[in-house]
């Protein structure tokens, strides 16, 4: 007997007299007993169920399709069911085909379904290939699964999520709005006013970083890691695009609360390198290691290229007093710093459930 008939018994077909005759009875009611037994099965799942032949050919689906649908039995075997395709969807879904055809890799893809009313839903859907003692494939079986409630929450959170972000950005520039207008009417508070307004900045470009992200503002802010971020918070200051701040380390995905003490700290440092340290000469330099472990992440802040120690310890400032405040307290780790001949480095140990997303 031939593949194609030993595939029509296996989905209870029973086949032409001919076929029924070459095969043993007790293998004839073996195989339809077992697509029997997978009919029963797969119209009591609440889910699609479909199969193929290895080519991709559809020539089964369960009760569950034709109610969605309301289409007539067997008027979507072959390739008619991608007649109740979204016409917006097929060409993905047909990449995703199409390659797991050719790979053997297991199917899934999310696409949109038209239903009896015509109304359209979106759907998951999954198939895994069965194979035989070779390897070869010999079908496979799909599912569809209804997810279209969970895209509309989905929606609805990422619109509650786009509203809020905006409204923070808008208290941002109000508060900035408000630092200059103090500054405006007292000339002693305009020097510390400048400063409150770049660490106001720094914020605002970590928010814009981590902040939820449409399919469409994604691709401009890149990963969400911590070297990015860094270089986030860098790319206003002109020794980063000179290449005198380098960042090395494992991409390390950052958590949305770990971003603004993180934004500060390092804000805080490259500011004072600015003024201060090793980005105050053409040819300072500053670099970042980054490094993990299990339980922490540690962080090197290393300039060289400056005067060295100073003659007297720095008295502690506001922006040190701000480091201490976010990786003691907010970050729950600890810092050292340390004099070199020809600069300062900084290192900071930070727990890692503080730091890195958990998913």
């Amino acid at each position: 007997m031939s593949p194609a008939a030993i595939r029509r018994f296996q989905l209870g077909r029973v086949g032409t007299a001919e076929e029924r005759d070459t095969l043993p009875l007790g293998e004839e009611r073996a195989l339809q007993s077992a697509g029997a037994a997978f009919h029963a099965l797969a119209d009591t799942m609440p889910q699609i169920v479909w199969s193929t032949l290895p080519d991709g050919s559809h020539d089964y689906f369960n009760a569950r399709w034709y109610e969605f649908t309301g289409v007539p039995e067997g008027s979507t075997d072959g390739e008619g069911w991608a007649g109740v395709f979204h016409e917006d969807d097929q060409p993905v879904a047909w990449k995703h085909w199409s390659h797991s055809l050719a790979s053997g890799e297991p199917y899934e893809v999310e696409y949109r379904l038209r239903r009896h009313d015509g109304e359209y839903r979106w759907m998951i859907g999954r198939a895994l290939p069965i194979v035989d003692e070779a390897g070869v494939i010999q079908r496979w079986i799909g599912t569809c699964t209804d997810i279209e409630d969970q895209k509309r929450i989905s929606l609805q959170n990422e619109v509650l999520s786009q509203e809020l972000s905006h409204r923070i950005k808008n208290i941002f520039a109000i508060i900035s709005g408000l630092i200059s207008l103090t500054a405006r009417t007292s000339e002693a508070f305009a020097e510390p006013a400048s400063k409150l307004k770049e660490r106001i900045a720094a914020l605002g470009r970590a928010h814009e970083f981590v902040r939820p992200h449409t399919e469409k503002s994604r691709p401009s802010v890149g990963e969400v890691t911590l070297a990015a971020l860094l270089e986030t918070i860098f790319e206003t200051y002109p020794a980063f695009s000179e290449g005198r701040i380098e960042i090395s380390g494992p991409q390390i995905e950052v958590d949305s609360k770990a971003a603004t003490p993180v934004a500060l700290v390092f804000h805080e440092l490259a500011t004072n390198s600015m003024k201060y340290g090793a980005l105050k000469h053409d040819h300072g330099h500053v670099r970042i290691d980054i490094e993990q472990n299990e339980n922490e992440v540690a962080m090197r802040w290393a300039e060289t290229g400056s005067a060295g120690r100073p003659d007297e310890e720095p008295e502690p400032g506001f922006g040190t007093r701000l480091i201490d405040i976010a990786i003691r307290q907010q970050l729950g780790g600890t810092f050292q710093r340390k004099w070199t001949d020809d600069g300062m480095t900084l290192d900071m140990q930070v727990k890692r459930s503080r730091i890195a997303a958990t998913g």
